[in-house]
């Protein structure tokens, strides 16, 4: 009966596409795929976790081969035959697919669609997504290549494109979508005095060599890179990265190729001889947030961030949703949790530890404001000079180098002496070697931890306390003191014990314990209390590479008897791997309260014979000699006078957060369900083998990746990028969803256009202008946002572009209108970020009082939204319809609040522009309420008011002229900084600037036309 059913079924499902267009070819992307993924890849997709009956549909090699049973799941030409058309059209609740109880379900136009697609040969293609970008021909004789490619798609639609917007709209919405500022009125009235396609480009051409151009195109990109001020969470510390962010802005404005933005961004550190702004570009990739909470994990904040790197680079070039893939395969694309891992692991190299410690995590870029860099080039010259006058002056009048370092040798009086190694052992296997001079030298594999066993020789003196040098070598790291790649050691353990002749030990009891230097919570002290967590390191920029010691101070001197023996152990159990001692020495002394030496560098590098010296050791006891003569002496003390300030000034530099692969390579492996804690199968850095193979012959590193994003090959970054450059201009994108091009994103409307674009980008080497200048010179652009019966009904969102874009104007546009139009704004392109005025009490609120909002003052309080202060945890309240900064959003958002319609009536940001507004006005006109209402209507809206709008913002003012009394009007005009207008009464100034506030509520003002 059920076969039956179905063959009726099948007869109903033949008849239904006569309705449909029967003749018509089925398009699988266009068609197909998305049926298919909305209602059946969740189950029978690329994620084989939850791939049901081994079946898959996602690719014709699952759908149309025969099973192990037999059965084909889809036969080409033949629906009957077809099992998946049989489970469609199937009455048994157990045979059906969707299954009753899905959400999913098929409609009868949708099984009819997939009938005929069958009975078409059931043709597959590939995902328009992961097709190489090929430019579609366009007849240039027939105009602008946009303007041809949108006419093509709304001739078929029986649509045409609309007329061109009026001059007075088209300049003050170019002026919007370039610059993120209303137009000045000069700039209007000679647009509009000679309207023409050479003029139109001439303005084009003034607003993208406009200092605000880089400006407006940061805001999205600071939203897509999270860029913020301070560093989340709820100890939200501030952070110093608005060097990267002005970086941004001067790469817009120099008209960087995108190529170039791309791979410095990702990649500008491992560029052969990197500049200043390659390494500072990479800040892109550290704007994550930082997790500084107590009690938080530092290797699982680590691998956050990392996850943070990798899926916004996905979402910014690729357009792809690679987060689904961090706990399992992707349920709709062809992206593994492999392959999610293998991307990880291009960024997986950096040295971040994950703790929370400085706001400004390593590694790090010095970087100076304008007036620090003059000092910086100053002192840099005068060090420069006395360097140059040193390198010609005699060090030494006479006498002999060998002769005079025997001197200080013979001279050099120490309470403390190195005692005798009688011998020297390693727990795993390194080979410990006593030097001439009486050291040791740690040579061989370095292993992950290891325990030093010393015997040192005794004479008869009493003995109050140890000295452990650890010592340069030209070996070490950075001809530094230890094995590890960092150059740091972590000492976990030390312990002494005296052993008679007889075979006897006991401890010896430590009383005290000093360092030179101790590396923040590991401490000398740590080498007391038999934790491994714990011990003595000395990383801290510059300080590797010197000589450290520690004073081991005795409880009771020791009285050594002859033949006694000193047994020093020397315990490295941390986990940090292969941070073990290379060079050191163990001295003794019979000094009562012994205490650390002064700086032994000097003796140091004379008792190392000259061919083992580190350079800086050669260095050192070069210019020591020098001081022989008074005059090279005198240059040697202006010398480091000079380098002190110089290295003071940089020490006082702001640190941005850069990129840096560490030396050693860290293992990538995947992660069950995305814990730190739940390594799985190790895996090396690749990228999907759905997209074109990177090219390297070596273990790709960022530097090709990002190179590879940008490869002609690569089918997703020129796409990605010009989709959302269209939806800055369109208010969406070619692309409806910008953050996802993957199988279940929609299929574009004018995928012709989108791919034009794309390859003319390419082509034009990554122009990010000439992308901007093609579309804003087209008809396409410049029509008219009204809208007929016609398009309303046939496309009323605007999709087939058949008229202009009409948007609300964002909350950060809106704010700097006010700013321009009332004369206020500070134009100053870049610096540190400001803080203008905002409700009292927000930052206490959320921070459990510990920060406290103090606004600025003056030029501060005027500058661009762009340089606003941005903390994570408390967004400035201003902007309604911004990203949250907390991950990558590349979205367009938009708000109709009733709550910002309240905030531009209310806030002081607004009534202060409304009030400079009148001054500007009244300036540029007279004092006649009159003229000032017409001229602020004109600076604001870029038009003069028709006879009875004027009328009736005269009415509203002559209305509320009553309802002001002095003291209202007093306070009104005390709201900011503005001085009051001097020849225009407070009443009547308060009523003006009343009406004003409401001319920047209007939908004219709010809107981009």
């Amino acid at each position: 009966m059920a076969r039956e059913y179905q063959k009726f079924a099948s007869f109903f499902f033949a008849l239904l596409p006569v309705s449909l267009g029967a003749g018509e070819r089925i398009d699988f992307n266009d068609q197909i795929r998305p049926l298919l993924s909305d209602r059946c890849f969740v189950c029978h997709g690329f994620d084989a976790n939850t791939r049901e009956a081994d079946l898959r549909l996602d690719t014709p090699e699952g759908a149309l081969t025969e099973d192990k049973h037999g059965i084909t799941p889809i036969v080409p030409g033949d629906a009957l035959g077809s099992e998946v058309w049989l489970r469609i059209i199937s009455e048994d609740p157990d045979e059906v697919m969707p299954p009753p109880d899905s959400l999913r379900q098929l409609s009868d136009a949708d099984k009819a669609l997939i009938k005929r697609w069958i009975d078409q040969g059931a043709e597959y293609e590939p995902h328009w997504t992961f097709v190489k970008v090929e430019k579609p021909k366009t007849e240039l004789a027939n105009g602008h290549p946009i303007d041809q490619i949108v006419s093509e798609k709304l001739k078929q639609e029986e649509l045409e494109l609309s007329p061109p917007a009026d001059p007075r709209t088209l300049v003050r919405r170019l002026s919007f979508d370039l610059r993120g500022l209303p137009p000045t009125p000069e700039e209007v009235e000679k647009f509009v005095s000679n309207p023409n396609d050479e003029s139109w480009r001439a303005l084009v051409e003034h607003y993208l060599a406009d200092p605000s151009f880089g400006e407006r195109m940061a805001w999205p990109w600071l939203e897509a890179a999270r860029y913020a001020d301070s560093n989340g969470f709820q100890g939200d510390r501030e952070r110093t990265m608005w060097p990267w962010r002005d970086w941004v802005i001067e790469a817009f404005n120099k008209n960087l190729p995108y190529d170039d933005f791309t791979v410095w961004q990702i990649a500008g550190d491992l560029l052969p001889n990197a500049t200043f702004e390659q390494k500072l570009a990479t800040g892109f990739l550290r704007n994550h947030a930082i997790n500084g909470e107590g009690g938080s994990i530092p290797e699982e904040n680590r691998v956050n961030y990392v996850f943070d790197m990798a899926e916004t680079v996905g979402t910014v070039w690729m357009g792809l949703t690679f987060n689904c893939c961090r706990c399992h395969d992707h349920k709709y694309d062809p992206l593994s949790q492999k392959e999610y891992y293998g991307l990880n692991a291009f960024f997986n190299q950096t040295p971040v530890n994950g703790g929370g410690g400085d706001p400004q995590t390593k590694p790090v870029l010095p970087v100076a404001s304008g007036a620090q860099k003059e000092e910086e080039e100053k002192l840099g010259n005068q060090l420069e000079d006395i360097r140059k006058q040193l390198s010609g002056t005699e060090k030494q009048p006479s006498g002999d180098q060998k002769k005079w370092e025997n001197t200080q040798l013979a001279t050099h009086k120490s309470p403390w002496s190195i005692l005798h190694v009688k011998s020297a052992k390693s727990a795993k296997g390194q080979k410990i070697t006593t030097l001439e001079n009486g050291t040791l030298l740690a040579t061989g594999a370095n292993p992950p931890n290891d325990d030093y066993t010393i015997e040192l020789s005794l004479n008869e003196a009493p003995l109050t306390g140890i000295l452990l040098k650890a010592l340069r070598h030209p070996d070490m790291t950075k001809e530094g003191i230890a094995r590890s790649d960092s150059g740091n050691f972590v000492l976990t353990e030390f312990n002494l014990a005296l052993r008679s002749t007889d075979g006897t030990t006991k401890p010896v009891k430590i009383k005290k314990v000093q360092a030179t230097f101790e590396q923040g919570s590991l401490k000398i002290a740590g080498v007391l209390d038999k934790n491994p967590a714990s011990g003595w390191a000395i990383l801290n920029n510059n300080a590797i590479p010197t000589d450290h010691a520690a004073v081991f101070e005795f409880e009771h001197t020791l009285q050594p008897a002859p033949g006694d023996t000193l047994v020093a152990t020397l315990k490295h159990e941390s986990k940090h791997a292969r941070h073990n001692l290379g060079h050191f020495s163990i001295e003794g002394t019979s000094q009562t309260a012994p205490t650390l030496p002064e700086d032994q560098s000097l003796i140091n590098a004379l008792r190392t014979p000259s061919e083992r010296r580190t350079k800086a050791q050669h260095q050192l006891v070069n210019d020591s000699y020098g001081d022989g003569n008074p005059q090279f002496a005198e240059l040697q003390k202006r010398e480091a006078a000079a380098k002190k300030k110089l290295d003071d000034l940089r020490n006082r530099l702001s640190k941005v957060m850069i990129m840096e692969d560490q030396p050693g390579k860290r293992k990538t492996y995947i992660l069950a369900i995305g814990s730190y804690e739940q390594r799985g199968e190790e895996v090396e850095a690749h990228t999907p083998a759905v997209l074109p193979p990177i090219k390297s012959d070596k273990t790709p590193n960022r530097l090709d990746l990002a190179k590879w994003l940008v490869s002609p090959d690569h089918p997703l970054t020129s796409r990605v990028t010009v989709n959302r450059l269209w939806q800055k201009f369109f208010g969406i994108g070619l692309v409806k969803s910008p953050e996802d091009f993957g199988v279940q994103s929609e299929i574009p409307v004018h995928p012709k256009l989108l791919d034009w674009l794309a390859a003319d980008f390419m082509e034009h080497n990554w122009d990010y202008k000439h992308l901007v200048r093609t579309i804003v010179t087209s008809r396409t652009y410049r029509q008219s946002s009204s809208v007929s019966s016609l398009q309303l009904e046939r496309d009323p969102n605007n999709r087939l572009l058949a008229r202009g874009a009409r948007l609300r104007l964002s909350s950060w546009m809106i704010r700097d209108q006010a700013l321009a139009a009332s004369g206020n704004l500070v134009s100053t392109i870049g610096g540190s970020p400001v803080k203008p005025w905002q409700p009292t009490g927000l930052w206490s609120e959320v921070t459990f009082g510990k920060k406290k909002y103090a606004p600025d003052s003056g030029e501060k309080l005027r500058r661009r939204s762009l340089y606003t202060f941005w903390r994570r945890i408390s967004a400035p309240p201003m902007f309604f319809d911004t990203a949250k900064r907390e991950m990558c959003e590349v979205g367009s958002t938009l708000t109709n609040s009733p709550l910002h319609a309240l905030a531009i009536l209310n806030d002081p940001h607004y009534a202060e522009a409304a009030r400079a507004l009148v001054n500007r006005a009244a300036k540029e006109s007279s004092t006649d309420p009159e003229a000032i209402l017409a001229r602020a209507f004109k600076i604001l809206l870029s038009r003069s008011p028709h006879p009875e709008e004027l009328g009736i913002l005269l009415k509203n003012y002559e209305q509320a002229l009553p309802l002001i009394t002095e003291e209202e009007a007093k306070a009104l005009l005390a709201i900011g900084e503005t001085p009051a207008h001097p020849d225009l009464p407070p009443i009547t100034q308060a009523a003006l600037t009343s009406v004003c506030l409401s001319l920047l509520n209007t939908d004219e003002s709010l809107t981009k036309e």
